[in-house]
């Protein structure tokens, strides 16, 4: 079997990250392959302006990025400006949220890798919120991806406990839409979905104030979890 150098393949390659002012984000793929073509940050913000100057102040300015520094010196901001480049979005959003069309079309043209780590972790998290981004949010990458030209590979980073209450080596096989590792062993997003969108107008019916709203939706997505994920 022909070896795989995860450095290697880096090498010259045009990277769309999502997530990129998360933790996991940060430096890693800089760090370990300077030699990339380009990096695109997938920022949430509502223009060119405003996704750089997040970019900045979120994630190259941060301590994690002191290696880069530390080897770049008085060249890093030069080698950032040359090598990565801030896109405003979101994946809540078809196309990513990405108004630009010629920068979508650019990056459609250009992209090798996708790297998706946008995730909540929060395990108290609203349930409607929880859906749109660690769900559907996953799916709009999906098929951002599917629209790359020359796409190689999707990576995605999924939140912890995914894998149920497994043990030993867990080999990465491939799940069809909405199968799970338990009982039920069927998840209908839509129907998911369709409950949340439910729940919602019921209370905005009766008037209900935000605080509880975001009460009552954190408290379903406990009482979902437990039913259908462990």
């Amino acid at each position: 079997m022909k070896s795989f150098s995860v450095l290697q393949f880096l090498k010259d390659k045009t990277i769309l990250v999502t997530g990129a002012t998360g933790f996991l984000a940060k430096k890693k793929i800089l760090r370990i392959q300077p030699n990339l073509k380009k990096l695109y940050f997938l920022i949430r913000a509502g223009d060119d302006k405003s996704a750089k100057q997040c970019m900045f102040r979120e994630v190259i300015e941060k301590d994690l990025f002191r290696v880069l520094r530390d080897t770049w010196g008085d060249r890093l901001d030069s080698f950032i400006l040359e090598k990565v480049a801030a896109v405003p979005g979101d994946i809540l959003y078809e196309d990513l949220g990405i108004k630009d069309s010629n920068l979508k079309e650019e990056i459609y043209r250009q992209i090798d890798l996708v790297v998706n780590v946008a995730a909540i972790t929060k395990f108290d998290e609203r349930y409607d919120a929880l859906l749109d981004t660690n769900t559907m949010g996953a799916f709009h990458v999906l098929s951002f991806a599917k629209n790359c030209a020359k796409i190689q590979m999707l990576v995605h980073l999924s939140t912890a406990y995914m894998c149920g209450e497994k043990s030993g080596l867990i080999p990465e096989n491939s799940f069809t839409m909405g199968e799970m590792v338990k009982w039920p062993r069927k998840l209908d997003i839509m129907a998911e979905k369709q409950l949340v969108e439910q729940k919602l107008n019921q209370l905005q019916t009766t008037g209900a104030a935000e605080d509880e709203v975001t009460s009552i939706m954190k408290d379903l997505g406990t009482e979902r979890f437990q039913y259908r994920v462990y």
